[in-house]
């Protein structure tokens, strides 16, 4: 389902995010569908800056007169592309809302909040790119702010049900800086191969443990 831009954008702004028609049609859900995983696909291949809807279009096999059918400009193809991102991160953290958290041990806990949130960040065609413009493209940025206090919000709550000690606004504090570990080494993780990977990954276990250690 769609969803509006944030609140706080204007509404010329909210004109140029939004897809020009919502798809009904199946065929309809197919094409826009196809135009975000083609978008995703050239974002690895020629990055952000180089991206143009002629670029997509070409690639899609349609013409740029209905490319602009679903999407005006290529800002809306890639917030789109960051909502649908979005719904994963918040799916995956309404999974973890419901693991039995107090029958792991630390480095159970760790390992498997890692491993999901991993399987997220792979899972994402683009990923890097995404990410960077989300933080740098005002347009954007409210979906970037979302995310965070999405993560931080939901993350507080899973320290607390652990048993990690603190006030409220203790956990949140980790929270944040588990978002900020963790958001930062996934996409060196997802953007490395072999065994430079999994040797970042391990560094990643072992930063989180040490964040949580004090509070266990």
């Amino acid at each position: 389902m769609k969803q509006a831009p944030p609140k706080g954008i204007s509404l010329a702004a909210r004109k140029q995010l939004s897809p020009r028609r919502k798809p009904l049609q199946q065929r309809s859900v197919a094409r826009s569908e196809q135009i975000l995983e083609v978008t995703a696909a050239l974002l690895d291949q020629v990055g952000f800056d180089s991206l143009t809807t002629i670029l997509i279009a070409r690639e899609t096999g349609i013409s740029v007169g209905t490319l602009y059918h679903y999407f005006p400009n290529k800002h809306a193809i890639m917030y789109a592309m960051a909502e649908q991102w979005l719904r994963a991160v918040e799916n995956t953290l309404t999974e973890i809302d419901g693991w039995q958290l107090a029958t792991l041990g630390p480095e159970q806990f760790v390992d498997a909040l890692i491993e999901r949130q991993l399987a997220v960040y792979k899972a994402q065609r683009g990923i890097l790119h995404l990410v960077q413009a989300m933080f740098s493209v005002p347009e954007l940025r409210a979906l970037d702010e979302r995310h965070d206090a999405l993560v931080i919000e939901r993350m507080t709550a899973a320290f607390s049900r652990f048993g990690l000690k603190g006030s409220p606004a203790e956990l949140g504090r980790i929270a944040r800086c588990y978002l900020e570990l963790t958001h930062a080494l996934l996409l060196v993780v997802v953007n490395q191969a072999g065994s430079r990977s999994r040797r970042t990954l391990a560094d990643l276990k072992r930063l989180t443990l040490c964040l949580l250690q004090p509070c266990l």
